[in-house]
């Protein structure tokens, strides 16, 4: 079997190009190598949700891998033979399971069967898509794409307890490409903001936070939930906002963290948002990172407009290039770049 070396240490550098690599191994059958995984990261090499999601991968193909442990700084991933069913993955620990969700998710909507993930770990984690963003913002953009995909939050995860479950559900099937050209003006802006064993006073302070910079822009209508006992381990919280009626689905959110204020959480939620929204983007600034992949795979021309091509967005389009025949196009369009994606025959 060829095996594809790749530098962990390019652009980026971080937890992503692993997951990608390893996720792209599988999907096309080649073997990887990822040295200096994490390069520029403190400490460098494998965190545990690094650990979880490239044996998650290896499981969902069949696969085997070498330097899956804490530390380690030399991945080798070989793929078998990708399948459907159900798996149960164990962070372990409160490490992200929406980052395991990213490598693992493009597996799933392509493999040859149904398949049914029960992840276990953080939910809501610094650093990482929430859960809210991944259920309100991203899945959308995939259905509008052709994937069935089902996220069901069984419980909230936050740092340092994790110990958050989500069911995810996905039926297989060819993507569409996403076509996204206008931006246009929201008719309002939604959101939910929820806190777990924090007073109630928190999750006012952000949402009247949120209300405040963004009322401006389009109405605001969000939800707030207070997280029962059972449902949450340890104190947490977030907020998730999101566009509605317009041609462009964007998103934003933030969690909470100790000793930051509740205003300030919402503060960095709403004024990502507003960015966007005055950049002209059609896609926010964390999904134009996360859809490449889908786009990669898809039938078709994907195109979107960026407030700006991040270091995470520039690794992953790099990388993509490495295993599929792509043509990829950037342009200056306005306020922001202009993104093409098209899979060569």
């Amino acid at each position: 079997m060829r095996m594809r070396e790749i530098d962990g240490s390019y652009g980026e550098g971080g937890g992503q190009l692993l997951r990608l690599a390893c996720a792209l191994g599988a999907i096309t059958g080649e073997a990887v190598r990822v040295r200096n995984v994490r390069a520029r990261r403190r400490p460098p090499g494998l965190a545990a949700q690094h650990a979880a999601a490239v044996r998650a991968v290896a499981l969902l193909c069949g696969g085997e891998v070498e330097g899956a442990e804490v530390g380690s700084a030399d991945v080798i991933f070989r793929p078998g033979a990708r399948r459907g069913g159900e798996f149960t993955i164990d962070v372990g620990t409160a490490g992200s399971v929406m980052l395991v969700l990213q490598a693992l998710l493009p597996l799933a909507v392509t493999a040859p069967a149904p398949t049914e993930l029960r992840l276990i770990g953080g939910t809501d984690i610094r650093a990482a898509p929430p859960a809210d963003y991944v259920r309100f913002v991203l899945l959308p953009l995939l259905t509008a794409m052709g994937a069935r995909v089902e996220l069901a939050l069984v419980r909230r995860g936050y740092y340092p307890r994790g110990a958050g479950e989500v069911v995810v559900r996905v039926q297989p099937g060819p993507l569409s490409a996403l076509v996204r050209e206008a931006a246009g003006k929201p008719e309002r802006i939604e959101g939910a903001v929820h806190t777990a064993h924090l007073p109630a006073h928190v999750a006012e302070r952000m949402e009247r936070r949120a209300v405040e910079l963004l009322r401006d822009v389009a109405p605001v209508r969000l939800t707030r939930q207070e997280v029962d006992a059972g449902l949450a381990f340890g104190p947490g919280g977030g907020i998730a906002l999101w566009t509605a009626g317009a041609p462009s689905l964007l998103g934003a959110a933030e969690v909470a963290q100790r000793g930051v204020p509740a205003e300030q959480i919402a503060e960095t939620a709403a004024c990502t948002l507003r960015g966007d929204l005055e950049a002209g983007a059609t896609l926010d600034i964390h999904a134009s990172d996360q859809v490449l992949i889908y786009a990669s795979l898809a039938r078709g021309r994907s195109c979107f407009i960026a407030r700006a091509l991040t270091s995470h967005a520039a690794t992953a389009l790099w990388l993509l290039q490495q295993f599929l025949p792509l043509d990829v196009r950037t342009a200056p369009a306005g306020n922001g770049i202009r993104v093409e994606i098209e899979p060569r025959a």
